[in-house]
């Protein structure tokens, strides 16, 4: 397996901390509304990363949080008239309604922050006590120029960070430095805390690396995982309080997915182009969607066009018309083989272990399904060859997260295809037109 690690740049062939084991934590959503495509792209592609691991054996354990402590809670809350619990209750139902549409695994561990409080706090005390972090009037900052590293994720330096600031007026002249961020926050506002510095809630960049220190032993794991938006200054953060914590960058490698842009113009409520994820389920089932998510790669922009959704369904229309032709064809003929070609379903995979190169794995999918069109084509038909390249095909599909459940039919829907074909043979047409339209009607043809 080989990966492009953010923290050096460059594509590393990957070693687990533990043989045969892999740790992922990928940052999930703040909820306060439901979840746009923008959100499910990490969802998705970090989905292929599990699995393409459980493919090969590892045990995967897979970290994904939901952060139920915000300003956008408290705002979205009062705006629908509820409480914050009611609201974030809500939103993470209709985050796993996605998630289950979509067919990904759900997470070993899904963490809420407001239920890592205690931890949180621990946390930010040892901070403070070993001068990482002070507190004023309540709240609590980091010191960001006692970590020299700073910056080793981004690449942004602290000096420039400093030379910014200074450029504008800063609106909170508690911290020592502008580059300081919030551990802790006073507030007397929505949901509040009591902690040794005051009633409130944690900052933002907290949150995840308290997760994985809670989780995983000495906060230390193979892959972290997130959109590109969360690079800096969020994972620059967590980074920040893991090496004054720990001494060490939390993962081996970092792992970030690039944007979507719709018609060649980012996503965001301004341009009124924000697509929401259930609402593109519905109209575009599971497979379409996920296939449109892969067909380009992670570390690529998404752009969201409807000549490539059309090329999407297209695509997509080709596998499960094979599908269903080979599976009634089988049926028909009685034939109930579960053997596939492993060689290539291992292809596939080798193609994922390289740093996710969907578009060949996809394109591999459709090369699995030429195939099986041309032996169907074929006058005198070898069986056994069909049921292991359809088999292989259903395997390539299930790696990869797809959903293809063909119809199995009944005996008196086998005899009712049967006598369509029987008349048909006969030439009696006006009958045979009456048992397709009853075989259509039923989904079969």
């Amino acid at each position: 397996m080989k990966l492009f690690n953010s923290l050096t740049n460059q594509k590393e062939e990957f070693v687990p901390i533990k043989k045969g084991e892999v740790s992922i934590y990928v940052c999930g959503p703040t909820v306060y509304n439901y979840v746009h495509i923008g959100n499910t792209r990490p969802m998705i592609v970090f989905d292929i990363l599990r699995r393409t691991f459980e493919y090969l054996g590892y045990k995967v354990t897979f970290v994904s949080n939901f952060t139920d402590v915000d300003d956008k809670i408290i705002k979205a809350a009062k705006e629908e008239g509820v409480s914050e619990k009611e609201l974030t209750d809500k939103y993470i139902k209709a985050y796993e309604d996605v998630r289950r549409g979509l067919n990904l695994l759900f997470p070993t561990y899904a963490p809420r922050v407001t239920e890592t409080m205690q931890p949180i706090i621990d946390f930010i005390a040892g901070l403070v006590e070993q001068g990482y972090a002070y507190e004023v009037d309540g709240d609590v900052y980091f010191r960001v120029t006692k970590i020299h590293e700073y910056g080793m994720l981004s690449g942004i330096k602290i000096e420039d960070l400093i030379a910014g600031a200074s450029e504008r007026v800063d609106d909170n002249d508690k911290k020592e430095s502008s580059t300081d961020f919030a551990l802790w926050k006073k507030t007397d506002e929505g949901i509040q805390f009591d902690s040794p510095w005051s009633k409130g809630r944690p900052g933002w960049h907290t949150e995840c690396v308290v997760m994985i220190n809670d989780i995983f032993e000495n906060g230390r794991i193979d892959i972290h995982g997130g959109g590109q938006d969360l690079k800096f200054p969020h994972h620059e953060n967590e980074i920040a309080q893991s090496m004054a914590c720990h001494h060490h960058p939390i993962a081996h490698i970092w792992m970030h997915n690039q944007m979507i842009n719709i018609n060649n113009q980012k996503m965001s409520k301004s341009l009124g182009n924000v697509l929401w994820a259930k609402d593109l389920l519905e109209q575009l089932g599971c497979n379409v969607y996920k296939w449109l998510m892969l067909s380009t790669h992670y570390r690529n922009p998404l752009n969201f066009t409807d000549e490539v959704l059309n090329n999407v369904k297209k695509e997509v229309e080709k596998v499960e018309n094979i599908i269903k032709q080979v599976s009634l064809y089988l049926q028909i003929q009685h034939i109930d083989h579960k053997d596939y070609y492993k060689n290539i379903v291992d292809q596939m995979v080798e193609a994922l272990s390289d740093d996710l190169n969907t578009s060949l794995a996809l394109s591999q999918i459709l090369g699995q399904v030429k195939v099986l069109n041309q032996l169907m084509r074929v006058k005198e038909k070898d069986d056994l060859e069909i049921s292991k390249n359809y088999q292989t095909l259903l395997c390539m599909l299930d790696t990869m997260g797809f959903v293809y459940n063909p119809k199995q039919l009944s005996d008196s829907e086998i005899a009712l295809y049967q006598q369509w074909q029987k008349e048909k043979s006969a030439k009696n047409f006006e009958q045979a037109d009456l048992l397709r339209q009853e075989l259509q009607n039923k989904g079969i043809l």
